[in-house]
């Protein structure tokens, strides 16, 4: 994990993008003798846990926290906006559409840009959807992220050894801004 903060460090922070992925949890993940809870969340799919992740302008990862599958991603943000440097613009998909959220972007001095459900009064007439697009970039690190089979399927019965799973995989996304 320690590696994994220190390569943070150098983060492209312009833009921040922030998503949520489910993956599956092995039948022998589960059953852990301790007192915490392990992230594993229980659905009609089965034993699932949700990674939380950030990324930067360049695809990077920046932070991520590991919850059940069952946790909504409003619910996951708070935490992981605190935990975060502070970015011009925040970009996150609809599942994030919440006034608490775009708040704690604000007081954080970014811009959200979080488009409103297709219900909403308001509208999205002040999204930047230029910007949206480029929310690929998430979606492409989890692809990446996933590429790695003990993060793509959790085999590890504590939270901390799959989150220490995640954040070495993530390290190794760092590693071709210094190959070449």
């Amino acid at each position: 994990m320690q590696l994994f903060v220190e390569l943070r460090q150098l983060a492209d922070l312009e833009w921040e993008f922030i998503e949520g992925s489910i993956v599956k949890a092995h039948q022998h993940a589960t059953g852990a003798c301790s007192e915490g809870k392990e992230s594993i969340g229980k659905s009609r799919g089965g034993n699932t846990t949700k990674i939380h992740m950030a990324v930067d302008s360049c695809g990077l990862p920046i932070d991520f926290i590991v919850t059940g599958g069952e946790v909504h991603d409003s619910k996951a943000t708070p935490e992981l906006l605190d935990r975060l440097p502070d970015a011009e613009h925040v970009i996150a998909d609809r599942g994030y559409d919440s006034e608490k959220i775009r708040e704690q972007v604000r007081q954080k001095r970014g811009i959200p840009t979080i488009p409103r459900k297709r219900n909403s009064k308001i509208g999205n007439g002040d999204i930047d959807w230029c910007l949206y697009k480029y929310r690929h970039l998430v979606e492409n690190a989890f692809a990446r992220l996933k590429h790695y089979r003990s993060v793509a399927t959790r085999y590890d019965k504590l939270a901390r050894n799959y989150a220490s799973t995640v954040a070495l995989a993530c390290c190794l996304m760092w590693l071709p801004m210094w190959v070449g």
